[in-house]
């Protein structure tokens, strides 16, 4: 009797493990199968100018000594919100992630947004992504044009639009292990620029 006791109790205990799995399999699965889609940009900053409510009056003058000067580091802080829509029947889940942000075919930055990440089914979360960048030294590796082109979009005063492309790669968590999905997952918009 003790053996049978014992021998369910395994049993329950590998079901469980099992299920347990089974689960992080299927949030893992149902993450690569969700929907990415831009939501906004808060937070800017450029070389401590607040940018997040638009430029104003008082700090359009800095704006402009900023971006026509030579300053040695021209620090620009934001974040980006992503939509991501879970259209499966199960939730969606994930442990960490890898981006690539590529603006105007400039390599803006990469990073690691380590946050758990839990979608119900049929729901959409927001996935801030939050980042700095030095703006001299993406002038230095890339044209002044290019680049001031850029940071004019974020704050509003562009005259031509910026295509995005965030590349997305999830880490999962499956059995107490971290599994790093295979591929990026690409999501592309555009910003910025006279409205018309």
């Amino acid at each position: 009797m003790k053996q049978r006791i014992i021998t369910f109790l395994l049993f329950v205990a590998v079901m469980t493990s099992c299920g347990t799995i089974g689960n992080d399999l299927m949030g893992a699965y149902n993450m690569t199968q969700c929907e990415y889609s831009y939501k906004s940009i808060s937070g800017l900053t450029l070389s401590g100018i607040n940018l997040s409510n638009g430029v104003t009056a008082a700090n359009a003058l800095k704006l402009t000594s900023v971006l026509a000067g030579k300053s040695s580091s021209i620090p620009l802080n934001f974040t980006i919100n992503m939509n991501v829509k879970n259209p499966n029947q199960s939730a969606a889940m994930l442990n960490n992630l890898q981006y690539n942000i590529k603006i105007d075919g400039v390599n803006l930055t990469n990073g690691v947004m380590n946050q758990n990440m839990n979608i119900p089914a049929g729901n959409t979360s927001t996935m801030p992504l939050t980042i700095g960048v030095d703006v001299a030294s993406l002038i230095k590796d890339n044209t002044q044009s290019s680049v001031v082109n850029i940071v004019k979009n974020f704050v509003g005063i562009g005259s031509e639009k910026s295509n995005v492309t965030v590349e997305l790669k999830p880490s999962f968590n499956i059995g107490g292990q971290t599994i790093a999905s295979p591929n990026y997952i690409p999501v592309s918009f555009s910003f910025g620029g006279n409205k018309k």
